[in-house]
């Protein structure tokens, strides 16, 4: 999870980038910067979930795998995935 001074930086560059591209006109900044810090917390909240049901679930294979092992990384890599795709959004 990123701090929340992090998210702030992450924030001020998307504004930022935003202010510059000529298609997009930014009315009121203060607002379309908690906008951006609303989703971006959003966002890694749902990674963050994910993360836990993924290694739930891997937690409970009958046969023990290793955190930091190829075959753990690539289960890992597969199961995020597949959970990824059952809980996108619509």
């Amino acid at each position: 999870m990123l701090s929340d001074d992090k998210i702030s930086h992450l924030s001020h560059v998307i504004l930022a980038s935003l202010k510059k591209t000529p298609a997009v006109r930014v009315k009121d900044e203060a607002a379309t910067l908690k906008e951006v810090k609303k989703v971006l917390a959003g966002e890694l909240a749902e990674v963050a979930q994910l993360d836990q049901v993924v290694r739930r679930k891997l937690a409970s294979y009958s046969r023990p795998v290793l955190e930091g092992t190829t075959e753990w990384d690539v289960l890992y890599r597969k199961t995020y995935e597949e959970e990824s795709r059952r809980h996108r959004k619509v």
